[in-house]
């Protein structure tokens, strides 16, 4: 399962109503994780801009880097190209950069489902394991 920006905000911020979901997902799958340094970017300035104390958000972000059970994909120019391949071939999508690097980082890996809210994944065939937020 690819850990998305919205999903990773759905965990650590109880007061989401996808939080108890997305904690319950985390935990069945295991040692089954995979994000990327963009998502750690954005969830970093995402939850700043909310007003998440700013030492929690960068603890948590620090336990998912140091976490064993997370693959953790930190992005090179060769993973940066393909992602921005895929938004030239998709303009008709309003995929972000992070959206792109998701994509072809499941698509390299076999992974088929993400923790989001994010309608994308599903435009771009993969399973939103979240409802979107209100």
């Amino acid at each position: 399962m690819l850990l998305d920006t919205s999903g990773l905000l759905c965990y650590i911020h109880r007061d989401e109503r996808q939080h108890d979901q997305a904690v319950r997902l985390v935990h069945d799958a295991g040692n089954r994780l995979l994000t990327h340094s963009h998502v750690l970017a954005e969830l970093v300035a995402l939850a700043l801009v909310r007003r998440f104390p700013r030492s929690q958000v960068l603890a948590f972000v620090m336990d998912l880097v140091d976490n064993p059970d997370i693959e953790m994909i930190w992005v090179d120019e060769q993973l940066h190209r393909k992602a921005m391949q895929l938004l030239v071939d998709r303009k008709d999508k309003t995929y972000s950069l992070c959206d792109a690097v998701s994509f072809v980082l499941m698509r390299q890996r076999g992974v088929s489902e993400a923790l989001t809210t994010d309608r994308h994944f599903e435009q771009e065939g993969f399973a939103r394991l979240l409802p979107p937020t209100s």
